[in-house]
């Protein structure tokens, strides 16, 4: 194991607490020095999830309509507001120890604005325009949203990008606490075909690493598995 090293994991899709519980564990991992810096990728099955700056009206049908069309809800420690998981989009998180919030966030930005940029996608941030507006667009269409958590120099939660799954649940709900906001995918901008996802996820994993100064490693689950602690433990 090596300080320069990035350990990428690819997960499939993962149920949002399962994985909610495995960043923990990692980032327990991480902050004992038993692991380097990790990025999980992976799929989520349709969920909401609350960010620390959730408001009351971002989920204006009611939690029981939310559950009866099969998407769940979950309150996060994560910054940002309301948005949604769901199978094809990439999510994103990084377990790393880090010393400069705003540095990193920034620095996370500009991988995912070249990974948009090698799937054709011109991209482009709005961080100047407030809080809400952190994350990627592809002009004024929200291609990817960003939340992070640290906890003692240690980071969880990241990024999800959308690359061809269903935008309509983002019309259900305020997402990011922005009324009329325009979500957008790969598959929308590109208007490609096929399998999106996997050339995705491989260009994020490097341009991810190449942006943070890494060496991409990629680890099966098992390893990960491995290095952390069990509950109790």
């Amino acid at each position: 194991m090596s300080a320069g090293e990035l350990w990428i994991c690819h997960l499939g899709v993962v149920e949002y607490r399962e994985a909610l519980a495995l960043q923990e564990r990692v980032r327990a991992a991480r902050q004992a020095g038993r692991l380097p810096d990790v990025l999980l990728l992976l799929e989520h099955w349709p969920v909401y999830t609350r960010g620390r700056r959730s408001g009351p009206g971002e989920l204006p049908m009611g939690e029981s309509w939310y559950l009866g069309q099969g998407i769940d809800v979950v309150e996060t420690d994560r910054g940002g507001r309301v948005t949604y998981h769901g199978p094809g989009q990439l999510v994103g998180y990084p377990i790393m120890a880090i010393e400069d919030v705003i540095a990193y966030l920034r620095t996370m930005e500009r991988a995912l604005l070249a990974a948009l940029g090698d799937a054709g996608v011109t991209a482009r941030v709005r961080t100047d325009e407030g809080a809400d507006f952190t994350g990627v667009w592809a002009d004024d269409r929200k291609i990817a949203s960003i939340g992070v958590h640290v906890s003692r120099g240690v980071t969880t939660h990241g990024f999800a990008v959308n690359v061809q799954n269903d935008l309509q649940p983002f019309a259900w709900v305020v997402p990011c606490g922005l009324d009329g906001v325009s979500m957008t995918s790969i598959l929308k901008e590109t208007r490609g075909e096929g399998e999106l996802l996997a050339p995705f996820r491989e260009q994020v994993a490097r341009r991810f690493a190449e942006a943070f100064g890494r060496r991409a490693v990629e680890v099966p689950a098992g390893r990960i598995e491995a290095a952390v602690p069990t509950v109790g433990s």
